[in-house]
């Protein structure tokens, strides 16, 4: 849910290594625990980040420059989601991005709990509405292709799905304000930190809260961009058979559903593996921290960080692997033409 990497910087007051006040200093940060004070996994974030956010924001800002200026007569229902990615891309690249500097660079919280509670919504409302984006494309595509009769409900199809992308995000987001929050360090009481300590009446609430979230930003996209693009392909070679079976003239759009079939496999493999890899780790390193925090807390600073920063390389790969795809060039899609077979280019 985006809280994991922060959790683990206020324990419990029982389990903090030192107990009394009078062996923790106000004024020398010295004495601190290497994870409460900045640290070599914060340079990593610092670093990582502020890359991360150059190449987002060059990426998604050309991925929607180029749909804006074709007008709105002219975008087509796809285009219409791929400039909602970007739109989500960018508000991770703009309003989580650069909280995750400045907390690096400061270590603890020092906005106040009005902006920790805010921000904490923030922090996963892109994230959620980047993955939910992802499935109405999919779900697009699939209607697009193997439902190709219901074109006439498309339109208001493709707004119902992007409008319920949005509002889910903020449902899946909004908890987040009322279990963030800021704590003072229960001995170096200075120390404060935007976090969900307490937040929870018992571990299964925790786990469940985590694990729905987990579910709905990785299992569930997951799932549905895995089903619906095999399904595209599992169409195109079912048409590519009938084709071969047909007259001569049918036998000409052969080469071109060869062709389909190669770009919607290449398609298939490069969105789901781009999927998985940027997501993949951050939730590994989650389900280590939910399960085994002891070891997990043995892992060096700058491998956790790493790990748990791959989740934003998504927003900076999506307007690669989309745009790629279906920015250049156009496709129509009809009951009768082929090219609506893949409704990807294929030129």
């Amino acid at each position: 849910m985006g809280n994991h990497e922060r959790r683990w910087l206020l324990k419990t007051a029982g389990r903090w290594p030192w107990k009394s006040e009078s062996l923790w200093p106000q004024s020398n940060d010295s004495v601190l625990p290497a994870d409460m004070r900045f640290n070599g996994g914060h340079v990593v974030s610092i670093a990582a980040y502020s890359a991360l956010m150059a190449v987002s924001a060059a990426g998604n800002l050309t991925v929607l420059g180029l749909i804006l200026r074709r007008g709105e007569r002219a975008r087509s229902r796809l285009n219409h989601m791929l400039m909602h990615l970007a739109i989500a891309d960018l508000l991770v690249t703009f309003l989580m991005m650069p909280l995750e500097i400045g907390w690096s660079s400061t270590v603890s919280w020092r906005a106040g709990d009005a902006l920790c509670r805010v921000m904490a919504f923030f922090r996963v409302f892109g994230l959620f509405l980047s993955s939910f984006v992802l499935i109405c494309i999919s779900v697009d595509r699939y209607f697009a292709v193997l439902k190709p009769m219901r074109l006439r409900d498309a339109a208001r199809r493709g707004r119902l799905l992007i409008a319920a992308a949005w509002a889910l995000s903020a449902v899946c987001s909004c908890p987040q304000m009322f279990v963030f929050h800021v704590e003072a360090h229960p001995n170096v009481t200075w120390y404060r930190q935007c976090v969900s300590y307490n937040a929870f009446p018992s571990k299964l609430s925790e786990y469940s809260y985590l694990g729905f979230g987990m579910l709905m930003m990785y299992g569930l996209p997951l799932a549905v961009i895995i089903f619906s693009y095999t399904s595209i392909l599992g169409e195109i070679y079912r048409r590519s058979r009938e084709f071969s079976d047909g007259d001569r003239f049918r036998r000409s759009s052969l080469g071109f559903l060869g062709r389909a079939r190669i770009r919607t496999l290449k398609m298939t493999i490069i969105i789901v593996v781009v999927f998985f890899i940027c997501w993949t780790p951050y939730y590994v390193m989650c389900l280590w921290w939910w399960f085994d925090k002891d070891s997990a807390m043995k892992i060096d600073f700058r491998l956790q960080k790493g790990l748990f920063i791959f989740a934003s390389t998504n927003s900076c790969m999506n307007p690669i692997v989309y745009g790629a795809f279906n920015i250049r060039c156009e496709c129509y899609v009809s009951v009768t033409d082929v090219p609506s077979i893949c409704s990807v280019c294929t030129k």
